[in-house]
């Protein structure tokens, strides 16, 4: 048996992705304040633009509208962008309510 923390989440890449324009303050243990521009979201993680000095396996969290507090590690970074996986995944009916919450135009949010 691998040692180690085992995740619920283990299949991230095939949950959609929503695009956004979202600063946020990631809070990291050693490094305090970390300022992330996330560019995408989905209910299992998001990717942020702009160079970060973090490496694989770190972990930030974040607040986010509806969803409040939660951790995510990252996953990969390439110097310009950096894949985060949530610890957890986010349930359906909040991740609906964050992205019409981060769309300010009403015209173009999904209708449900």
């Amino acid at each position: 048996m691998s040692g180690g923390a085992q995740l619920s989440v283990t299949d991230q890449r095939r949950a959609a992705r929503h695009p956004v324009n979202l600063p946020v303050i990631g809070e990291h243990r050693q490094l305090g304040d970390v300022m992330l521009t996330i560019v995408n979201i989905s209910s299992t993680g998001f990717m942020t633009s702009g160079a970060i000095e973090l490496g694989r396996g770190e972990r930030v969290t974040i607040r986010l509208q509806v969803i409040g507090r939660i951790e995510a590690f990252l996953v990969w970074n390439d110097g310009e962008r950096a894949g985060f996986q949530f610890e957890r995944i986010v349930r359906q009916d909040d991740f609906i309510k964050l992205i019409k919450a981060l769309q300010p135009n009403p015209r173009l949010r999904q209708s449900r």
